[in-house]
């Protein structure tokens, strides 16, 4: 009965997911905001509060069996004599009002959600789930890829592969080559994945700290706000950090950045996945057949490159979530409005794209093989490839039509190694120098590849 397939097909392998930045954790986590910030009150003097009573709301803040699904009661249907709230942040409140006053801590109720508006524990919301998925759940995925990639770098460094250039059968190049520029790629996107910081914003209505001002002015409220956040960064490698001057809402341009970053990152391995399906296609790669999976209903000899396909597709949802996200959220009509609220939660959504794809390319790159023998053949049966270095070579030696006498020699036509041999044969060379071209053969016409697939660049 899900509408999803990221809560139905897909659900099993996103539990982790939904865990950290599905609906139930923006519940529990508005709860820990705002109980924690009435603990910040009291510990810059605005209120006391006794160590027992501390105690009793440290257990609150963590939600415990119940607290959500009365939240959502509060919220839609009401509980308890109070109506539905119609309004997510407000339920909270409520829910911790009954709460406080049958643990005894009555006397603290007209604190909660003190100068505060919604945005303020929304922002600290949406900025700690998301932090939470990149560095628990995405990021490390995105290693483990990283890591399968450099790993192929160095295995298949030394064996060859036909290159193609607008399809066309270019100049040999190798499969490790080939995986190192994907790793290469890849490794500066997720460097800058790690650097990337969330927002969140902690000033009030519309930013100002009017209400916090009025009620104690002596206070320096944009310090306090800095101190709260960092409550949230304890133990935790990527950090969120407060948007200093904000309307209500945070402005969502480092939710760009991030997005942005996802995107390209994203754009490389769809790259990457379509590459392998092309290589799969042409026979040069071999994918691992598992016992018990079908590849056709009607075919059963298939083996079929779903992984790289499912990959590609779950890219292209994720990243055009992203572009929506990064267009529409960092725009708000004056001081705010509120359709960033329903977009804000779909959120998890583009991450769960991400993360289904992420596994999927993993899987794929798992059960891959080059298939360097009949890569080797096919590089061997297009000797019309080393046309590159033979004008080369003869440019050095002082040829000046040297481009266009191997044009008229290869271009368009289906040629031999022995049309070669002869070509160099009637060539006004030295025998070292005739003896240098006759030596080239295409297997060998590598370049630097295979020291640049073990090369060590970032």
């Amino acid at each position: 009965m899900a509408l999803s397939p990221l809560d139905g097909r897909y659900g099993e392998a996103l539990k982790e997911l939904a865990a950290l930045a599905g609906e139930e954790r923006l519940i529990a986590m508005r709860i820990k905001a705002e109980c924690l910030y009435l603990l910040a009150l009291a510990e810059n003097g605005i209120i006391k509060i006794s160590a027992a009573d501390r105690k009793k709301i440290l257990l609150l803040a963590e939600a415990p069996k119940g607290a959500v699904e009365t939240v959502r009661l509060i919220e839609t249907k009401g509980f308890k004599g109070i109506k539905a709230t119609r309004h997510d942040v407000k339920a909270v409140e409520y829910y911790l009002r009954l709460s406080f006053e049958e643990k005894g801590l009555g006397k603290y109720i007209q604190w909660l959600h003190f100068a505060l508006t919604s945005e303020d524990v929304n922002s600290l919301c949406y900025a700690v789930m998301m932090r939470d998925a990149l560095q628990d759940l995405l990021i490390p995925a995105l290693d483990g890829i990283l890591s399968v990639l450099g790993k192929y770098a160095k295995s298949y460094a030394d064996d060859v592969l036909l290159a193609r250039t607008h399809g066309q059968a270019a100049v040999p190049t190798t499969f490790g080559k080939e995986f190192k520029v994907f790793e290469y790629r890849l490794s500066r996107q997720i460097k800058q994945l790690k650097k990337q910081q969330i927002s969140c914003k902690f000033g009030g209505a519309v930013g100002c700290y009017n209400a916090h001002a009025a009620a104690f002015g002596d206070i320096d409220w944009p310090k306090f706000s800095k101190k709260f956040i960092e409550i949230f960064n304890k133990g935790c490698k990527s950090k969120i950090f407060l948007w200093e001057v904000s309307t209500q809402i945070d402005p969502h341009d480092s939710y760009a950045e991030l997005f942005d970053n996802l995107r390209r990152i994203n754009m490389i391995l769809l790259d990457l996945s379509q590459d392998i399906w092309r290589y799969i296609s042409d026979g040069l790669i071999k994918q691992k057949s598992i016992e018990g999976e079908v590849g056709s209903s009607t075919m059963p000899q298939k083996v079929n490159p779903i992984d790289f396909e499912q990959a590609e597709g779950n890219f292209g949802l994720a990243n055009a979530l992203f572009g929506f996200f990064s267009g529409k959220l960092t725009v708000s009509r004056l001081q705010r409005d509120l359709s960033d609220s329903t977009v804000l939660r779909n959120i998890v959504c583009a991450f769960g794209y991400c993360l289904t794809a992420y596994k999927s390319l993993d899987r794929g790159l798992s059960k891959i093989k080059p298939d360097t023998q009949y890569a080797l053949e096919q590089v061997r049966s297009h000797p019309e490839v080393i046309a590159e270095a033979l004008q080369t070579l003869l440019r050095t030696y002082g040829r000046q039509d040297a481009y266009e006498s191997l044009k008229g020699l290869t271009r368009g036509k289906k040629i031999t190694a022995e049309d070669i041999d002869a070509f160099v044969g009637k060539l006004d060379l030295t025998p070292l120098q005739r003896k240098k071209l006759l030596c080239l053969k295409a297997e060998k016409y590598i370049g630097l590849a295979a020291k640049m697939a073990r090369k060590v660049y970032l």
